[in-house]
C-alpha cells in the first residue's frame, strides 16, 4: 500500500478543536486559584469556601473537556494526517516543531489525568506533577505561538494561515 500523502491543510473540525482547546487551556491557566484553594482546604481538613468549590468543579469539568477534545483531535490527526512542514524548512526547525507538538499533546493528556487523580482520587503526588506541568505547558504554548509567528512574518510560509482557514473540502 502506498504511503498516504499529507493533506494540503487542516479541516474545519481540526481548526475548531485547536482553537477551542487553546481557549480552554487559557481559561484553566488564568482561573485556577479556586481549585488550588479548594484542594488545599480539603487536604488540611478545613471547610471549603463554596465559591472555591464551584470554581474547582468548573476547573474539573473543563479539564475533562480538554481531555475528551484532545482525544478526538488526536484520532482525527491519526486518521487524516496533518499538513507537511513548509518546503525548504531546515531539519532542526522541523524537529523542534514536531517535538513541541508531540509534547503539547502529551501534556494535554497528562494534565487532566494528573488533575483528576489528585482531585477525585486524592493522590497528592499527582497534584505536584499536575502543578509542575503548568509552567511547561505555558512555555510550550509560547514556543508554539512564537514558531507560528516566525513562520508567518519571517519565513513567509502559510503555517499560521492554515490553522485559521480550512484548506480541504473534508469536514474532518
Amino acid at each position: 500500500m502506498a504511503p498516504k500523502s499529507p493533506p494540503p491543510g487542516y479541516s474545519l473540525v481540526q481548526i475548531l478543536l485547536h482553537w477551542i482547546i487553546a481557549a480552554l487551556i487559557a481559561f484553566q491557566i488564568l482561573f485556577h486559584e479556586g481549585m488550588e484553594h479548594a484542594f488545599n482546604a480539603l487536604n488540611k481538613g478545613k471547610e471549603v469556601n463554596p465559591a472555591d468549590l464551584a470554581s474547582a468543579q468548573v476547573h474539573e469539568y473543563i479539564g475533562l473537556a480538554i481531555l475528551a477534545l484532545a482525544v478526538l483531535r488526536l484520532i482525527i490527526r491519526v486518521a487524516r494526517g496533518a499538513p507537511a512542514a513548509p518546503e525548504g524548512q531546515s531539519a532542526i526547525k522541523t524537529k523542534v516543531a514536531s517535538a513541541t507538538q508531540h509534547t503539547l499533546y502529551l501534556i494535554l493528556f497528562l494534565m487532566p489525568v494528573t488533575g483528576a487523580a489528585a482531585w477525585i482520587g486524592g493522590i497528592s503526588a499527582s497534584a505536584y506533577v499536575h502543578q509542575a506541568l503548568v509552567p511547561l505547558i505555558f512555555l510550550l504554548v509560547l514556543v508554539h505561538t512564537a514558531g507560528a509567528l516566525v513562520q508567518h512574518f519571517i519565513a513567509k510560509t502559510d503555517v499560521l494561515v492554515r490553522i485559521f482557514r480550512p484548506k480541504s473540502a473534508q469536514t474532518l
